[in-house]
């Protein structure tokens, strides 16, 4: 980076971005005016870069700005058609970009480019979106800031409101910004340093406003505490598969749980119902969050099944509310529906279940209605909320150019929005599985005895977003169902799990002792047992069907050496595949098994000992088992754990999705191991 105002640029957003008091996740934009070589002329131009479209604050870097020609973009103004056509000025910003590359320039691209100032901010601080969302928002931002801060009534984002703000700051020499009606505020500033400190002026003046005059109890006294944390935990664990699976009716979702003390109190409050019904206001509150959300109305420790059955009737009666809004505001022009079920469920004691296409979507949902929760809060303590007309958040919802933003997303992955919980994750071919349905897709939870191992793994697929790790036992029916909890309260629910924790202890049949065997079948046997009965119960919950893997082996079919315990206890999994496959395949269940030969290299249980057994049985070195394996092979080629998660792609991914009660061998072709 060789601009000096773009570095400061930068840095002025990523301190904004960082600060949840100052905005949310990708919300907001900012920018700054100046002057690069122009490699035609030969002489400098005046540019401007602005934070482009998608972007976040917190995270931007100089790809994720847009360049323009500040002359080019300005001339716009003598061509503007009108606001009926507002829209059609996006398209020609194209025409007023300076080079290639950089990001899509956003809509708010002509706020920033108009208003006559070298740097602007654009802003959806808590605080300012209370006092824009006040039922007399003009009236306290004169009181509030007097002149130095001027109020702008509600437009939807576009070149008009550019030209609104810039009028006023023509105007009004003498203000460092305004608050924009039902959505933020924008400041501005001859310096970086100056826009940032007026930026964080507007902020802390209104919060500071609203501490100092606020109403106690906004939300009203309370009427439903909170369960304890352990109650509320197991509770929530109970209740997220079931409402995933209703906000998943016309697509699957991702979930996100959320207990902090700002949504406790809400959802405790004499008032929620009244205050939710009313909705967020600032526009990428409720894009994220849908006009508002379910709140359920049952005690938080009523019995499971009266409270399964009143969710499902308020969500019955949510997406028939939704497709009335629907109904009431689309015309001939406005996107089909897209979708009816809501993002954001409240549960009174509980908290809050919010969901998305990704496991980020969905928390960035649930971030964005915590903002909304304190911008309710802050307009209650000092007016009355009242945020934008139904009939504007429709027109933003389905505004044609974030029908057409969502257009240009990429393609899914194939497991998006699948969840799946792998045992054994943590090394060979659970360690394997486990980073490529990340690859695919799948949020994917690391389950292993060795904690360490499953961090080490989870850490390697990525943030929280993308995977988890916990602690597994399979022996334990305890730890089993603790782990899958885990699970759901990370992402909502589990759609995919494999099976593929285990041992092997390689001994002839007269020296095979009862620990041996007992080990053998408490993990393999008794353990897939645990972990299919404990997932069954979320996967029936959801009822969005599921699949669940054995990695079993190719020893549950060939009766090889010295094997006793391991081939019966692989036996055992094979075999309840095949009862598993005819007891689930009514809850759309699919039950699969996979039969590997012979992985040896990065195997976990050949590395552990089974390798040298197994070497000195077939009195071959140990290090070249691998080899001495593929040698028998009709293929002759080495099995690798990779092999094997591909394997479990392909069985997951949907093109095999009539397929249940099969095991698929990947053992590079024994003949003795064919199934018949």
């Amino acid at each position: 980076m060789t601009n000096a105002a773009v570095a400061a640029l930068i840095a002025r957003s990523n301190r904004l971005g960082a600060d949840p008091r100052t905005t949310n996740y990708a919300g907001g934009n900012t920018s700054v005016k100046g002057s690069a070589l122009d490699p035609v002329t030969g002489a400098d131009v005046d540019l401007l870069w602005v934070k482009g479209s998608g972007g976040d604050l917190g995270t931007l870097t100089e790809k994720g700005l847009a360049v323009l020609r500040l002359d080019r973009l300005r001339a716009l103004t003598g061509v503007y058609p009108g606001i009926e056509r507002e829209d059609e000025m996006v398209a020609a910003f194209d025409y007023c970009l300076h080079g290639r590359g950089g990001a899509a320039p956003s809509i708010d691209t002509a706020m920033h480019g108009l208003v006559d100032a070298p740097h602007v901010d654009h802003l959806h601080p808590d605080a300012g979106i209370a006092i824009a969302t006040a039922a007399d928002g003009p009236a306290l931002t004169k009181e509030i800031f007097g002149d130095r801060v001027l109020w702008v009534d509600w437009r939807r984002p576009g070149f008009q409101l550019g030209l609104d703000i810039a009028a006023v700051q023509k105007a009004n020499p003498q203000a460092i910004g305004v608050i924009l009606g039902g959505h933020g505020i924008t400041a501005w500033g001859a310096t970086s340093d100056e826009c940032e400190a007026n930026s964080q002026e507007i902020i802390t003046t209104a919060a500071a406003y609203i501490e100092a005059h606020g109403r106690p109890q906004p939300f009203g006294i309370s009427k439903i505490s909170a369960l304890v944390t352990t109650a509320r935990h197991q509770r929530a664990a109970e209740l997220f598969p079931i409402i995933r699976g209703l906000a998943s009716t016309d697509r699957p979702q991702v979930g996100h749980y959320t207990d902090n003390d700002v949504v406790l109190d809400f959802v405790g409050s004499e008032r929620l119902a009244e205050l939710a019904a009313l909705g967020t206001s600032c526009p990428d509150h409720f894009l994220r969050t849908k006009v508002k959300p379910l709140v359920l109305d049952t005690a938080p420790d009523a019995p499971l099944d009266e409270v399964t059955t009143r969710l499902k009737e308020l969500h019955e009666a949510y997406r028939e509310d939704y497709r009335a809004y629907y109904d009431r505001h689309a015309t001939a022009e406005s996107p089909a529906i897209r979708g009816a079920d809501p993002a954001i469920v409240l549960v009174p004691g509980v908290g809050m279940f919010s969901f998305g296409a990704n496991k980020q979507t969905a928390r960035v949902a649930g971030e964005f209605y915590v903002n909304a929760i304190n911008v309710m809060r802050g307009a209650e303590a000092i007016s009355r909320y009242a945020p934008i007309d139904e009939s504007e958040k429709f027109r933003i919802e389905y505004w044609s150019l974030e029908e057409a933003k969502l257009q240009r997303m990429p393609k899914p992955k194939p497991l998006a929005t699948r969840v799946a919980f792998v045992t054994g994750g943590g090394s060979g071919i659970g360690r394997a599985i486990a980073l490529r349905l990340a690859a695919e897709g799948a949020c994917v939870v690391v389950a292993d005895r060795d904690e360490q191992t499953a961090e080490t793994v989870a850490r390697e697929i990525g943030g929280t977003d993308l995977a988890i790790s916990t602690k597994a036992d399979v022996t334990d029916a305890a730890a089993v169902e603790a782990a899958l909890d885990a699970a759901v309260l990370a992402f909502g629910g589990v759609d995919l799990v494999v099976n593929n924790a285990g041992l092997s202890i390689s001994k002839p049949l007269l020296e095979t002792t009862e620990q041996d065997w007992d080990l053998q079948h408490d993990v393999m046997a008794k353990g897939s047992f645990l972990v299919a009965k404990a997932a069954a119960r979320i996967l029936i919950a959801q009822g969005m069907g599921g699949d669940i893997v054995y990695i079993s082996s190719k020893n549950s079919l060939f009766a090889g050496p010295n094997n006793v315990a391991y081939g019966a206890a692989k036996a055992d999994q094979a075999h309840q595949v095949r009862l598993l496959a005819a007891e689930l395949g009514a809850f759309g269940v699919r039950v699969n098994g996979i039969n590997p030969d012979g992985v040896v290299r990065g195997s976990g249980i050949f590395a552990a000992g089974w390798g040298a057994q197994r070497a000195a049985v077939y009195g071959v070195p140990e290090e070249k088992l691998g080899e001495f394996y593929a040698q028998r092979t009709l293929l002759k080629r080495e099995v690798l754990p990779e092999h094997v998660a591909n394997a479990v792609f392909v069985l997951t991914a949907g093109e095999l999705s009539h397929t249940t009660g099969l095991h698929v061998p990947v053992d590079a072709g024994v003949a003795a191991a064919f199934l018949r």
